[in-house]
């Protein structure tokens, strides 16, 4: 997940495989409210239109930070909100989907994308992104409603 991000920003090889892209998997509610557990961390600034990206102003919280720092500014966000109670439970090279247990039961889900202006030539001093958004509903009754019979019915 952010490892390959990870790799990638370190060489400045980034490519096409690491734009913004809407969250897949979830729709998101269409927000601009930052997440309760999600704290700005350094060196990560504010960014309230998102870099004017993909549309993902109206749908996620960002910040930016220098693109050759934005793959250690994820895994910091991902151990900092590790201490609140979120796990990391899957997603791809630039998009993390984060869990909470809920008290009551069921879980709460957030998304974590990171992204850049692919039009510009990928450098480390070119603004870089990471958008967050709460995945409405309970995740956890999502995901398995979303599981193949065969893995829900016992054999």
């Amino acid at each position: 997940m952010i490892r390959s991000l990870l790799a990638a920003t370190a060489v400045l090889s980034l490519s096409t495989a690491v734009q913004a892209q809407a969250p897949v998997q979830t729709p998101v509610a269409p927000t601009q409210v930052q997440p309760a557990d999600v704290a700005l961390l350094l060196p990560a600034q504010l960014s309230p239109d998102c870099g004017g990206l993909n549309n993902l102003a109206s749908r996620a919280w960002c910040v930016t930070a220098p693109l050759g720092q934005i793959g250690a500014l994820a895994d910091a966000y991902i151990a900092d909100l590790a201490t609140k109670g979120w796990l990391a439970a899957g997603g791809d090279e630039n998009r993390v989907v984060l869990i909470k247990r809920r008290e009551g039961g069921g879980c709460e889900g957030m998304q974590m994308v990171a992204f850049y202006d692919t039009t510009k030539t990928a450098v480390a001093e070119l603004p870089g992104y990471l958008g967050f958004a709460v995945v409405p509903g309970d995740v956890c009754a999502q995901a398995a409603a979303e599981k193949p019979a065969s893995e829900t019915t016992p054999q």
